[in-house]
């Protein structure tokens, strides 16, 4: 049997399926291709997120209401990040903790260092890519804005293998730095600026920035950036995100690339929702493998094994193997409707632990706050925070704490791949909290 199906817009590509059930082998790791199996999957009955070792429910969300066009309706075109919101449309998490749910699934990259070929691996890092929008396809709250100096971990080496800490670097343009190690063989790290504005009826939230990741062995440096999200329906109706753009994420050591596009939503279009299709090429830019699905649900992957012109000449036909799935959404947890749509992994980044530096998200007293349920209490101490900060920003402007912030934890370095001049890690967070010395930590609570 013969099956043709778009997989992309631009360029159109045409695929002819061969029928039966394909068996292949990636780095060793057998595809059972035709029964949907996920290779090498994540045992979620041995996550440790999942079995109890730590909390799995918050206090429910407070039902209140408040009209988001009453606070934003003299804000068209203006910065949101510059714009004071009260908490009713915060989430209990800052948005250093909503960078690092990234992460959620960090499984594929272990697998995308197993693997023995580039190209294979190209295919994992596409669909580590995918997932981290997986998280946000019913979350129409914010995060709350970090403050400067504000700091956030993520220690799970016992659980997945990895330790992540992230800095707030600057305040205006807001930026968070990132970087992540891994056991497993792989590191990642990023600078982010968000970017969000008010357009009528949506609020288009753009990240700008490079993520970059890098597998120890074989020295694989991969980049790309994050698409558009963007909330509708601000005046009337109910609110949803969509994610819309293209990701060209580039081995810069191997010099091949995939091209990812999520596609916007349409009233006039026959396509599956919050589809993400894309193409795998090699260092010749010839196409060896397609992948297709959606960013909130799955991404399954084909392999190429000829090609020709269609007819006219407009398409290029490609015959492949039946496809596997490369990645699959974990269902969110029981009532998460009540607590905020939170993941699993989401569910324990608030979560206070012992030793964390004094600067730590998880000690905002007015998330903390706001997590409770109190939220009164949570927006005077939100406003306390925010003049405190500026009060500081005064101090540093007139020469009382020096003109310019410098991170704790991150510098400026000129990436030899890109070019860019970015914030990267400089090492000394894990070993302070070894020691636990914080005598070097501003008072930013």
């Amino acid at each position: 049997m013969e099956i043709l199906t778009t997989v992309n817009d631009s360029p159109a590509f045409i695929t002819v399926m061969t029928s039966g059930c394909a068996q292949r082998r990636v780095s060793g790791i057998s595809h059972s291709v035709g029964n949907g199996a996920h290779p090498n999957k994540w045992n979620q009955e041995d996550d440790g997120l999942r079995t109890g070792r730590r909390r799995s429910r918050i206090p429910e969300k407070p039902n209140h209401t408040l009209s988001l066009w009453s606070v934003i309706k003299n804000c068209l075109g203006k910065e949101l990040s510059k714009i004071p919101m009260p908490v009713n449309f915060n989430e209990p998490l800052s948005m250093l903790q909503r960078l690092t749910e990234d992460l959620e699934y960090s499984e594929l990259l272990d697998m995308a260092a197993a693997c023995r070929s580039s190209l294979d691996q190209l295919c994992y890092v596409a669909a580590f890519s995918a997932s981290s929008y997986s998280t946000t396809a019913n979350r129409t709250t914010k995060p709350f804005n970090p403050l400067l100096g504000e700091t956030y971990e993520l220690d799970r080496l016992e659980e997945c293998g990895y330790r992540s800490i992230c800095e707030q670097v600057s305040h205006h343009p807001p930026a968070a730095a990132h970087h992540v190690w891994s056991q497993r063989g792989w590191s990642l790290w990023q600078e982010i600026t968000i970017d969000s504005k008010f357009c009528g009826k949506c609020i288009s939230v753009t990240p700008r920035g490079t993520i970059h990741l890098q597998f120890h062995s074989s020295g694989n440096h991969y980049t790309w950036s994050k698409v558009t999200s963007t909330v509708h329906n601000i005046i009337l109706g109910k609110l949803w995100i969509d994610q819309s753009g293209d990701i060209e994420i580039i081995n810069h050591v191997t010099k091949e690339s995939c091209q990812l596009k999520f596609s916007p939503y349409s009233y006039f279009s026959r396509d599956v929702s919050r589809k993400v299709s894309g193409v795998v090429m090699d260092s010749e830019n010839v196409a060896c493998f397609i992948l297709s699905g959606t960013w909130d649900d799955k991404i399954d992957c084909t392999k190429i094994i000829g090609s020709s012109q269609a007819i006219g000449g407009q398409k290029t036909l490609y015959k492949t193997e039946s496809p596997w799935q490369l990645w699959r959404k974990y269902p969110l947890p029981e009532n998460a409707e009540n607590m905020y749509y939170f993941s699993s992994l989401a569910l324990t980044l608030n979560e206070l632990e012992e030793g964390v530096g004094p600067t730590d998200s998880r000690l905002r007293p007015d998330q903390r706050l706001m997590e409770a349920g109190l939220w009164s209490e949570a927006s005077a101490e939100k406003q306390r925070l925010e003049e405190k900060q500026r009060e500081r920003r005064k101090r540093r402007e007139g020469g009382v704490e020096g003109e310019v912030h410098w991170p704790l934890w991150f510098e400026r370095r000129t990436d030899p791949f890109t070019g860019e001049n970015s914030f990267v890690y400089k090492g000394g967070y894990w070993e302070a909290k070894s020691s636990q010395d914080w005598s070097m930590c501003p008072e930013i609570f």
